[in-house]
């Protein structure tokens, strides 16, 4: 892989974690993600399943995980990993693949077999449990036209041992993954970072007469340069009218003078995600209409980051951003206080230019895994990202940084990138050819 390796510890604490709330006499079991087909012959950049790599830091295909914390055979069959077996001709067509001593260097695994021993095994010591725990997909926002490997899987188990009690792995997983540690945080630094040097790239190289997709380039260049495996997610470079559409893909439109550019984008940094918005004027000016806007999503943006404390949730968050953002939508004389003073409750007026939500999880995935209603707790990681869209104007501002909850005020992981307008022009206005 492109990063360093990572301290194996990681994997062993989260695996202790997981299985501290396991049921007695219960075994789990994880697949990793499919090859997924591009077309014909060719298959799409490999990308491991988010829940085993969180459990093991192994980065390959066709791998399985099985957690058998009470195994009556022995400790030794407490953590297995089973990988498939390289030869002479995936070494030619694939190159190097997982060795056993890789394998147990990586997860911290002793027990690593191929997968051909992997049925009799199996059979043995799901024979020997009580409970099942299957993996899924729980993102509550995920469309899965197609059955992953784990849902395959979990089928055929269910259908074998009509026997076994089953249960959800996703339901700890969540509780899990929420919360970050340390070493997980350093990680989101890194991606942070990376996506640092991208933005402070666009902002020296971004002129009117670009193409979009020629800003897109310059970030992906700066990411694979320093070891990034690519984008988090597929970028945002929106100009102009473009801003305000909100998945804006397409970044194939000409950067014309007097426009602002919004763009949402963020390095993948060892499977974890950094997600950055930010919003600067095509020429490195502001006009006075769109410094007004800016400087109110801004303001939102500071405002709500001290809401993003213990306690709280996301219901209530929401809520009160959506008060912070009414204020300053009337401030802009986009709202009268009359007609908020009159408003449905349930149809909020500053949702005509703020629809969106402010927040979400930020790790391994870039919605990452949650139970949406929990409390705000430590080592919590959220992006924070508020935004005003005035198609009528052709304005579009979202503004975003990634923020890890404390006891106090958040640690923002991207508190150098540049995001006041004086920051922002100043870079733009002595550029430098690069």
């Amino acid at each position: 892989m492109k990063y360093k390796k990572i301290n194996q510890s990681l994997f062993i604490e989260n695996r202790n974690r997981f299985t501290a709330q396991m049921k007695p006499n219960s075994i789990a079991i994880f697949y990793s993600n499919d090859q997924m087909t591009r077309s014909g012959d060719s298959h799409f950049k490999y990308r491991q399943n988010s829940d085993l790599f969180y459990l093991t830091g192994l980065n390959q295909e066709e791998i399985v995980l099985v957690l058998f914390p009470d195994c009556p055979k022995g400790k030794q069959f407490k953590e297995i990993i089973y990988t498939k077996q390289s030869n002479d001709h995936i070494a030619i067509w694939e190159g190097h693949k997982y060795t056993k001593n890789d394998v147990t260097s990586i997860s911290g695994i002793d027990k690593v077999l191929w997968t051909e021993e992997m049925p009799s095994l199996m059979n043995e010591l799901i024979l020997l449990a009580d409970t099942i725990y299957l993996n899924s997909n729980e993102n509550d926002r995920a469309v899965c036209d197609y059955p992953s490997r784990n849902i395959r899987n979990a089928l055929n188990l269910r259908k074998e041992y009509v026997g076994h009690n089953f249960e959800r792995s996703q339901n700890i997983l969540k509780s899990l993954r929420m919360i970050k540690s340390n070493y997980e945080i350093d990680l989101l630094q890194k991606a942070s970072n990376i996506t640092e040097n991208a933005f402070r790239k666009v902002l020296k190289t971004t002129k009117p007469g670009m193409m979009e997709y020629e800003v897109e380039a310059n970030i992906i260049y700066e990411f694979t340069r320093q070891g990034s495996s690519g984008h988090a997610y597929i970028p945002i470079i929106a100009s102009g009218k473009n801003a305000c559409v909100l998945h804006y893909t397409d970044n194939n439109k000409l950067l014309v003078d007097g426009d602002l550019l919004l763009m949402d984008f963020g390095a993948e940094y060892a499977n974890y995600a950094a997600d950055l918005s930010r919003t600067i004027p095509v020429n490195g000016r502001f006009t006075k209409r769109q410094k007004s806007v800016y400087n109110a999503v801004l303001k939102v943006k500071k405002e709500s980051e001290y809401l993003l404390v213990p306690g709280n949730n996301l219901t209530d968050y929401h809520k009160e951003v959506g008060k912070i953002m009414e204020s300053e939508l009337i401030g802009l004389g986009l709202l009268s206080r009359e007609e908020v003073l009159v408003q449905d409750p349930a149809k909020p007026l500053y949702k005509k230019y703020f629809m969106h939500g402010t927040s979400h999880h930020l790790g391994l995935d870039v919605h990452d895994l949650c139970h949406r209603y929990a409390e705000f707790e430590e080592g919590m990681v959220f992006t924070c990202e508020p935004g005003i869209y005035i198609p009528k104007e052709n304005i579009g501002v979202r503004i975003e940084d990634d923020l890890v909850v404390t006891s106090g005020r958040p640690i923002n992981l991207m508190e150098n990138i540049p995001i006041e307008v004086e920051e922002i022009e100043s870079i733009m206005n002595a550029k430098i050819t690069v």
